[in-house]
């Protein structure tokens, strides 16, 4: 008898009952999440680290369900959530999302209220990008100020590829082989893709927006040239483009602050902007750091990052959406990390984020009914203590669930 695969009901009645029993033996977990999900968890330890964080998970009320898709209340050790599971065609968990269960806040004043709860170095924005693609800021906290943003860097890896699409020099078609030598550690899977194997330019992009694959991103970054990166920002807009030159590549940031060598940061700091050039380019030569997990404090978060502001965010998704092209919005729109605005409301979102140990960075753009663009950047930093990343998220996205709702009612 041929069983069927479980439902995504079945998988959270797993998930409720893991939440009970954490940690949770490694093969346990491999059995229930699909490999993408387990990659952008950062393993089994990582899975087990965001259980534990949650506490202990009772279901309330099933809000929607299908086989593939479940949505429900649910009441934990750390507050009411709106959980959100998807499974693969097999049943296993390709996504887990939670949204915290409060209302958002109802007017800019409760926004400042919850941004100041999150720490001193905090920079939002939330603004109308009008037709003209002026980024007009109709709500911010140093809306200007430089903050390390995470992986969101790959907004501008993403307009490098899309200008050179429109500049007729490559093709969303146009096939990449992957290079050992080219290859970053995770979150994502491409690196585990052997030597050779191909992959369209919009298969690279999709990956490294979706999940955020660091090797998809340093394949586009070689490919298109680190050049061409620098110049995207400069092309968006960017205020204080010269703060990310010369562009890291994610290999080169591990080597950076993975590295067991201590002082390989140090060294890197002390070399001027034009040396430093050739000393990425070392790092980039060199076999990856055997990194089992990442750095429990931060490190370096104001020196060896990518930086931007919330408004040279919002620039970037002007810009992104000024060239028109599917594949961008359908690499953004791939999930929204549980932000679950309502669809009726605002059709399309796109979404990226990034973090590290001190850093914790949201990037929406949302479009609404009546055809306006909005957009919203949160990021938050500490360069001393390292953040919880579940709870600033949560509080987060409620910031800028408020925040889009009354964007969308501001004339």
């Amino acid at each position: 008898m041929i069983e069927s695969a479980p439902t995504a009901t079945a998988q959270l009645d797993w998930i409720v009952s893991a939440s009970t029993r954490s940690p949770l033996p490694d093969q346990e977990i491999r059995d229930h999440l699909a490999s993408g999900l387990l990659d952008a968890s950062s393993g089994a330890d990582g899975f087990n680290a965001a259980l534990m964080r949650i506490g202990r998970l009772v279901v309330g009320e099933i809000v929607a369900a299908r086989p593939d898709f479940v949505q429900a209340a649910v009441h934990g050790d750390t507050g009411n959530y709106l959980v959100t599971v998807r499974t693969n065609t097999a049943g296993l968990i390709e996504e887990v999302r939670l949204t915290t269960d409060v209302p958002p806040p109802a007017s800019w004043a409760e926004i400042d209220t919850q941004l100041a709860r999150l720490g001193r170095r905090v920079s939002f924005a939330a603004a109308e990008i009008e037709p003209d693609d002026h980024c007009r800021i109709v709500h911010g906290l140093n809306p200007d100020t430089l903050r390390p943003i995470g992986s969101a860097f790959k907004l501008y890896v993403l307009g490098a590829l899309a200008r050179a699409v429109a500049e007729g020099r490559v093709g969303w078609d146009e096939r990449l082989a992957i290079r050992d030598d080219w290859k970053s550690l995770p979150s994502g899977t491409m690196q585990n893709r052997p030597a050779g194997a191909t992959a369209s330019l919009a298969e690279y992009a999709e990956l490294m927006i979706s999940i955020s694959d660091n090797t998809a991103t340093d394949h586009l970054i070689h490919q298109l040239g680190r050049d061409a990166v620098e110049r995207q920002l400069r092309l968006f807009g960017h205020r204080q483009p010269d703060t990310n030159t010369p562009f890291l590549t994610t290999k080169a940031f591990f080597q950076l602050k993975g590295n067991s060598d201590t002082t390989c940061a140090q060294r890197y700091l002390a070399l001027s902007p034009h040396d430093r050039v050739a000393a990425l380019e070392q790092l980039e030569y060199r076999p990856l750091p055997d990194l089992q997990e990442t750095w429990p404090e931060p490190k370096h978060i104001d020196q060896i990052e990518w930086f931007a502001a919330p408004t040279d965010i919002c620039h970037a998704f002007a810009g992104l959406a000024q060239f028109d092209q599917p594949e961008i919005g359908h690499a953004l729109s791939q999930k929204d990390e549980g932000l679950n605005l309502d669809t009726r409301q605002f059709p399309t979102v796109w979404y990226k984020g990034g973090s590290e140990p001190g850093v914790v960075t949201l990037h929406y753009l949302a479009r609404t009914t009546d055809d306006r663009t909005l957009a919203t950047s949160l990021m938050v930093s500490d360069p001393h203590t390292t953040l919880d990343t579940l709870s600033v998220t949560l509080a987060g996205q409620s910031v800028i669930r408020g925040a889009f709702h009354l964007l969308a009612h501001a004339r």
